[in-house]
């Protein structure tokens, strides 16, 4: 099977195994009382649901691909000895607000292909939202194709960011710089899913999204989408964002430098 028909038939598997996670999320999620939950480390929680929608996902992966590798949120890393393909898999994404009966949440996935994010899908269920984005294919919301806003003025956007995975050290910079962009006067907000946050971007709902400190499968997905969408994804130092990339900074591209000059003198 060429590099083409993989893909293919990876972005119908994604999607299939995110419909199926995030129908199964739903039910858990309109389920009458408290959703209980444990501590995975300080500030992250765990429930049952994100197991459960892993474990769906990774079932459909391994089943159809099974010699390519695997990075998810919960298990870690799985070798499978491939070397050229990497999913990349958050099951839940926005745990504390699924906890607390927010419904905005998602389910993500993304394919790398030799280090290169080359498919990401996202499946908010509360919200019937089915993102897909496919490398030089465009990104698309429900089948329609969505681009990024034309807003240049940061005072008239809107603007979104996170405390990042780790944050006691990350933490303090996503304050400093949230206490700037506010006293400047502009509309910014936590939304409390990464992956939401992107997907507001991609299709010019908002103008940025800013996370020091994250992961992979926070972001993976989201980033492919809004680079498909006419925005520009980077670190914080300006490079192209990567795997590897310790920060990000995702906007119209109209945005960015501004932004860059906020983070760098908060």
């Amino acid at each position: 099977m060429n590099n083409q028909a993989i893909l293919n038939k990876a972005q119908k598997i994604a999607i299939l195994s995110a419909l199926q996670a995030g129908t199964r999320l739903k039910k858990m999620f309109v389920t009458p009382g408290r959703i209980k939950f444990s501590l995975k480390s300080k500030h992250q929680v765990v429930t049952a649901a994100d197991i459960m929608a892993e474990k769906i996902i990774l079932n459909q992966i391994k089943k159809n691909f099974p010699t390519h590798d695997i990075l998810s949120e919960e298990v870690g890393f799985i070798d499978f000895t491939s070397t050229d393909y990497l999913w990349i898999v958050d099951p839940l994404d926005g745990t504390t607000n699924f906890t607390m009966k927010n419904p905005i949440f998602s389910t993500a996935l993304a394919l790398a292909y030799k280090g290169k994010v080359v498919l990401g899908i996202i499946f908010a269920p509360l919200l019937n939202e089915l993102y897909v984005a496919r490398r030089s294919q465009g990104s698309y919301l429900n089948g329609k194709k969505i681009k990024v806003s034309a807003v240049r003025d940061l005072t008239k956007g809107f603007h979104t960011y996170c405390y990042g995975t780790k944050k006691d050290v990350s933490g303090g910079t996503a304050v400093r710089y949230y206490r700037k962009m506010f006293m400047q006067g502009n509309e910014i907000r936590q939304l409390g899913a990464a992956t939401i946050e992107c997907a507001r971007v991609a299709q010019g709902i908002t103008e940025s999204i800013v996370i020091p400190g994250v992961h992979a499968w926070d972001v993976a997905a989201g980033a492919l989408l809004i680079r498909e969408a006419g925005g520009k994804v980077t670190d914080f130092k300006n490079k192209p964002w990567s795997l590897q990339s310790k920060d990000i900074i995702a906007t119209n591209g109209l945005v960015h430098k501004k932004l860059l000059n906020i983070i760098y003198g908060s």
